[in-house]
């Protein structure tokens, strides 16, 4: 009988059933953490902040320290928690309606600053948890809640690019999109998210990746839907490259 090979759950996963949806890609990003978490030995000096949002509940799933920030404001909590143990990895973990909409003032000036910290940045294009409202990376004629006919540059203006933005400024020691929806993406994510943490360990700055990711129940969509949606509609908008490495 041909053996059959199964990956193992991360040691530092707890083993319990997801809450998410069907088809979101939350728990993708959850376990890459997870196995560079485990691959770089931090798992007892790894500490999270998750914000408001459906990345608030990623500590019933990775078994590190955490914080829980009010909305937006992950990055404050993460550099003072980084200032006051310098020797500790910490890392937030947000979604683009809390990172890019109330927490864009944090985001920018934390990577102005160039805090040794490193962020995780979960980009689906809509709010998740409180009802599919626009986001700030709402596409172009993307239907939601708050814009039933389409996202309107004259009244709302345009999706904002994150990584792009923040790649401008001179602080920031790596920045970097990826995506989970699909496997030839998701070994490229593992290797950003564990660049990320390097940058940090090796005192190098600040240190972002941006993830593409589905939400099928927002969007109206199935789960197989969604991840042909992120192929064909987002990565054009939100091109998939390095923006910042380490000198």
């Amino acid at each position: 009988m041909k053996e059959v090979l199964i990956a193992e759950r991360p040691k530092s996963m707890y083993k319990v059933s997801t809450h998410y949806c069907p088809g979101c890609t939350h728990g993708i990003a959850h376990r890459l953490i997870a196995e560079v978490v485990d691959e770089l030995g931090i798992q007892d000096r790894a500490v999270g902040v998750a914000p408001v949002g459906c990345s608030v509940l990623i500590y019933n799933y990775i078994d590190l320290d955490w914080y829980e920030a009010a909305h937006g404001r992950a990055p404050a909590v993460a550099t003072a928690c980084k200032r006051a143990r310098p020797d500790l990895t910490v890392f937030t973990y947000q979604g683009d309606g809390d990172l890019a909409s109330i927490g864009m003032a944090e985001i920018v000036h934390a990577a102005n600053r160039g805090e040794r910290i490193s962020v995780i940045f979960i980009n689906n294009a809509i709010y998740g948890m409180t009802g599919g409202q626009m986001a700030p990376t709402t596409l172009l004629s993307q239907r939601t809640s708050t814009t039933p006919y389409g996202r309107d540059p004259k009244a709302s203006g345009y999706p904002i690019r994150v990584a792009e933005m923040l790649s401008t400024l001179a602080a920031p020691g790596y920045i970097a999109r990826v995506s989970v929806v699909k496997p030839k993406y998701i070994i490229k994510a593992k290797e950003a998210i564990k660049k990320a943490f390097l940058t940090q360990i090796e005192d190098k700055g600040f240190s972002l990746v941006e993830i593409l990711s589905t939400c099928p129940t927002n969007w109206g969509v199935s789960p197989v839907a969604a991840t042909n949606w992120v192929e064909e509609q987002m990565i054009p908008v939100f091109p998939l490259k390095e923006f910042k490495v380490p000198e």
